[in-house]
């Protein structure tokens, strides 16, 4: 009798030691290449996270994990969040991981920015939150004031980079994070910088944009940057033709044409002289420290090379200056005809 006892024990500790292993402790998921990613758009978000696996087909058992998401009430408060399913990964890691609301952080990638409601439209497909809510607070112009920002000049508190934050960040937190970034590289060796150029840190990021704007070489950037620090301390329009573009709306224009030049903003540094409001695009880091480190030379204008390669000639007087643009469009009419343009 009580060796029949003990064999029922046996059998049902063996059963209960298999079912454990099977639902919860089996390896259970399949993600080559880095991994699946799944999302749950919020708390006890349970169906829309299952038809994310099955499409991914990424279980080698999808009832015991909903058999082991049940038991642990993960099909109920599975927290919101952005979710890592690694090759091997058992039902119970992937349980405890949506229950504990462990995330992987997304990447997020900020850059080639020119208008807010690009920026809106970005972040909105890398998080949760959609473009509407971040295009809401960039136009708000009550609350872009506790970041010291407005609505003309909000760009220059985002700065280009690639970010870690979690999928499920508030729009609102990500302002704090991008302020808080931005004090950091705005540190008091750049503010000392920036004081002796005479600009402040929002000037020197709207005149950092038109630097981008002009050339791609990072080599010129600091001569770009001196040759429009010379303009304004002169009280020289900055004559600049990205700044046209923007005024216009139309950043493909290949040339720029008189009837553009008397268009009516601010931003058409052709007539109105100083900076424009607010950045032209968002600037970079590189652009921003060109600006700070502006090479001191007498330059006044610019022309594009004769070599047609994306550098400029530089002048410090309008007679020179005639003669580098007048070799320019020789060589501009000599390409366009040799390829019949």
């Amino acid at each position: 009798m009580i060796g029949a006892v003990i064999a029922v024990l046996f059998l049902v500790a063996v059963a209960g030691v298999v079912f454990v292993y099977s639902v919860f402790l089996k390896p259970n998921f399949r993600a080559e290449d880095g991994g699946v990613y799944i999302y749950a758009r919020e708390t006890g978000d349970f169906d829309y996270v299952v038809r994310q696996m099955e499409d991914a087909g990424c279980a080698v058992d999808m009832e015991s994990f909903i058999r082991a998401a049940r038991m642990r009430h993960a099909d109920t408060s599975l927290r919101a969040g952005r979710y890592k399913i690694s090759e091997g990964m058992t039902n119970r890691e992937l349980v405890n991981m949506l229950n504990g609301g462990m995330q992987t952080p997304v990447k997020l990638r900020i850059n080639n920015i020119r208008l807010p409601g690009q920026l809106a439209r970005k972040l909105g497909a890398q998080l949760r939150a959609d473009s509407v809510q971040f295009m809401t607070l960039l136009s708000d112009s009550t609350f872009l004031k506790r970041y010291g920002v407005d609505c003309r000049n909000v760009l220059s508190l985002f700065l280009p980079d690639t970010y870690e934050v979690y999928w499920t960040i508030e729009p609102e937190a990500l302002f704090d994070r991008m302020y808080r970034e931005y004090g950091r590289f705005w540190d008091d060796g750049r503010r000392a910088k920036a004081e002796v150029a005479g600009l402040t840190p929002l000037e020197v990021s709207v005149l950092a944009s038109i630097v981008d704007s002009e050339t791609n070489s990072r080599r010129e950037k600091p001569t770009v940057a001196g040759l429009y620090i010379n303009r304004l301390r002169r009280g020289i329009p900055l004559q600049s033709d990205p700044t046209v573009k923007f005024a216009v709306g139309d950043f493909g224009l290949n040339q720029i044409l008189y009837k553009h030049l008397e268009v009516e903003s601010p931003y058409n540094t052709y007539k109105h002289a100083g900076l424009p409001p607010g950045p032209i695009c968002m600037p970079t880091k590189e652009g921003i420290d060109a600006v700070l480190n502006y090479e001191k030379h007498n330059y006044l204008y610019m022309c594009a090379k004769e070599t047609l390669d994306g550098e400029h000639n530089f002048a410090a007087t309008l007679s020179e200056h005639n003669r580098n643009a007048a070799r320019y469009h020789a060589a501009l009419r000599q390409w366009m005809r040799q390829n019949g343009r």
